[in-house]
């Protein structure tokens, strides 16, 4: 696959103005970070040490109560999501092939119809053959105008492919959630991410779910990375626009999938091991839905399955 800078360009053009969002993307963080592949923290911030209460009072079962403050090393980690550039790099690199290409599918999330709402449990979810991160959408879709945007339909394998490539890991879920919560602990946490005046302030679904996604964002589905403002410590978009895997098993209350369980849809695949933990929610988390637009929220995840509101970024450790 040629990555040439007019593809690139393309999906990072996307400083999309869609419905009343005032989204501003910044196009250097769709490209590949400086000294990508070759120096030890391109692309990454250094989160610092500290100590941070894991889950909340307020949530989900599956969050409460707040554990008692844990403490964090020091570590580095992806300013943004991986992109699909910086995925396309890595596969013409070492020719990785994902589990999505070898199982013949993954996940999609669709707008359904009103029929198959009342037809069928989880319309919004199909398994779609061909579908995998080249082809996100299926065989007749591609990147063209994507470049930018979190890689998607990825196991938690192919990121940690993708990690150990760079020399890097995943992170913990304490890591995660450390650097989302950036040295806070007030409930404003635990509200959906608005400015003061109301605006969205990352990407994730308003409106009535699954049909309606009134993309007040400035997104109806992904965004390119680096479209909201950045936490304290300089991270963008830790939540919505993509879950992301980590590296942690998920322990604890398990509670029923939040934008249901897409794991339903297998037929003819093994599952294989433990659920893991996926953080941040996604462009599908919405407020009569999913609230898990949140540090504290968690999800547990078939580490094998590929999804199309997935995605990951990595960390290094000192």
């Amino acid at each position: 696959m040629k990555l040439s800078l007019g593809w690139f360009m393309a999906g990072v053009a996307a400083l999309m103005w869609m419905g009343s969002g005032q989204a501003a993307c910044r196009a250097d963080l769709g490209e590949l970070p400086k000294g990508f592949a070759k120096q030890a923290h391109a692309g990454q911030v250094l989160v610092p040490a500290g100590w941070v209460r894991l889950g909340t009072e307020d949530g989900y079962p599956d969050e409460r109560p707040a554990a008692e403050p844990v403490h964090v090393k020091a570590f580095w980690m992806d300013r943004t999501e991986v992109t699909n550039a910086q995925f396309a790099a890595f596969v013409k690199a070492t020719g990785h092939v994902t589990d999505a290409e070898k199982q013949g599918g993954g996940a999609v999330f669709e707008v359904p119809t009103p029929d198959a709402l009342r037809e069928r449990p989880l319309a919004w979810w199909r398994f779609v053959s061909g579908a995998n991160w080249r082809h996100p959408k299926g065989p007749d879709s591609d990147l063209r105008g994507h470049w930018a945007e979190p890689v998607v339909l990825v196991t938690q394998a192919d990121a940690l492919a993708y990690a150990h490539w760079l020399g890097r890991d995943l992170p913990t879920e304490a890591e995660w959630e450390h650097a989302a919560k950036a040295g806070r602990d007030d409930r404003r946490l635990d509200a959906a991410p608005t400015d003061p005046r109301g605006q969205p302030t990352a990407n994730y679904w308003q409106g009535s779910f699954p049909l309606n996604d009134l993309a007040q964002d400035g997104f109806a589905g992904l965004a390119p990375v680096g479209c909201y403002a950045a936490n304290r410590w300089g991270l963008h978009d830790l939540i919505g626009n993509a879950w992301e895997w980590t590296r942690d098993v998920h322990t604890g209350p398990h509670q029923s999938h939040a934008n249901g369980d897409p794991s339903l849809l297998r037929t003819g695949l093994a599952k294989q091991g433990a659920r893991v933990v996926i953080k941040g929610g996604s462009f599908l988390c919405s407020p009569d839905y999913c609230v898990r637009y949140r540090a504290s929220a968690r999800e547990a995840q078939e580490p094998d399955l590929a999804t199309s509101h997935v995605g990951f970024r990595t960390v290094s450790r000192p």
